[in-house]
């Protein structure tokens, strides 16, 4: 995978490894880059430490601004996935192989087009670490419409589904073992979609289905960098992701079928009860609505072959709503996902068209979560989406069974 390296330093080893994925972030990554040094300077200055960017040949001379950005004498470099290799993941891949060359007991990964990272994130990722925990998550307060794929979908269902509460399993800053990255490399569940934007998922996938000792992490400080309207067009990230998820189902079926209840996960940090306000989200809810109606019109037929018959018709009937008054149930979107997993499970249709089909009803869903949570402050915003969970758990058994019946369908 790697193509090219460059170590001025000669970096043979360290304790504590940043990894920085990058593609085409010039305008970007020098900020994070420095933030990540002052946080091995004031939290890791006793350890061997070095700042990697982790990258896919970027044209616009991303690696000349990360090598000359000041660090403040932590070593840098710089690592790029073969021409015309994209991916996330990929340049994920890069840094497991990377660590592991260089024994680190720690790896760091934060995203390169970070507008709000601290020192403080640093310690806080990275501490967990050397205190008996393999991998860590981010906690950070974002505003309650930012990030509609994993408060509609990931979160809720990997909880449901592993009995694990990760607020943010594609929040894109982890931390995790150097042991941890030699366990991630190893697995055989890697596919396109995971060498993708699907990376995120997987990674927090199967630290929690591996065994090891996971936690969050409070970051202190609200996540800012592009916080898209949710009435956009997702892009093939949409399809990475929950590819991943689907995938990653049929692979941990045995332990998710036998999980009853979630279960919280260990904090470190501030908690809560520091909150400063993210940046604001936009919501075009006539777009969403549209795009909403006009899916469910034009797919209808399709969607009767996925979903339910019960479902379908509990649809049907959230269709006919007026945009004001339009509310999706809970009960009915969790066993809309479970109907869509299943039917990627018997693979009964093309897959990455089955994917495409969830869109419009995740545009739905989305609405219905606005409508819901207007006028709630994000704290309300959070208590209302824990109630989303719970009903997630209670409505698990549907496709415990659905699973189980229908195993074997073409």
């Amino acid at each position: 995978m790697k193509a090219f390296e460059e170590n001025p330093a000669d970096v043979k080893r360290a304790d504590i490894v940043i990894g920085i994925p990058s593609y085409n972030e010039a305008q970007n990554i020098a900020f994070p880059t420095m933030q990540a040094a002052l946080g091995l300077k004031e939290y890791f200055g006793h350890m061997d430490s070095v700042i990697i960017d982790c990258d896919n040949c970027s044209s616009d001379g991303t690696g000349n601004v990360f090598m000359n950005t000041d660090t403040k004498g932590i070593p840098k470099i710089y690592l790029s996935t073969p021409k015309g290799v994209r991916g996330k993941g990929n340049n994920i891949k890069n840094l497991f192989r990377k660590a592991l060359e260089l024994n680190a007991r720690a790896v760091i990964m934060v995203d390169a087009d970070l507008q709000s990272i601290t020192p403080r994130w640093i310690k806080n990722l990275g501490e967990p670490l050397f205190n008996d925990f393999a991998f860590v998550a981010p906690l950070y307060v974002r505003h309650k419409y930012d990030g509609p794929v994993t408060y509609n979908i990931v979160y809720p269902l990997s909880r449901c589904l592993y009995g694990r509460r990760v607020r943010q399993p594609i929040g894109g800053d982890f931390g995790f073992t150097g042991t941890m990255a030699g366990v991630f490399l190893k697995n055989e569940l890697w596919d396109e979609d995971v060498s993708q934007f699907g990376i995120d998922a997987w990674m927090t996938t199967i630290a929690m289905n591996e065994g090891v000792p996971i936690c969050q992490a409070f970051m202190g400080k609200a996540k800012f960098n592009e916080a898209r309207d949710p009435a956009v067009d997702p892009g093939p990230a949409f399809r990475q992701v929950i590819g991943t998820v689907f995938r990653l189902m049929e692979a941990y079926r045995n332990k998710w079928k036998a999980v009853k209840w979630s279960k919280p996960t260990a904090i470190f940090g501030f908690g809560f009860g520091e909150v400063e306000g993210p940046p604001l989200v936009t919501v075009n809810r006539e777009k969403l609505y549209h795009r909403f109606r006009e899916g469910f019109s034009s797919n209808w037929e399709t969607y009767r072959s996925i979903l339910s018959f019960e479902n379908h018709q509990k649809v049907r009937e959230v269709a006919s709503l007026d945009m004001d008054h339009f509310e999706m149930p809970v009960s009915v979107w969790a066993r809309t996902l479970f109907d869509f997993a299943v039917c990627y499970h018997n693979r009964a249709m093309d897959r990455t068209r089955l994917i495409e089909m969830l869109i419009p009803l995740y545009y739905g869903m989305t609405l219905s979560f606005v409508n819901k949570t207007e006028g709630m402050s994000i704290l309300q915003a959070e208590e209302f989406l824990e109630d989303m969970c719970l009903t997630f758990e209670q409505t698990k058994p549907y496709i415990v069974d659905r699973w189980d019946r229908e195993k074997g369908v073409a």
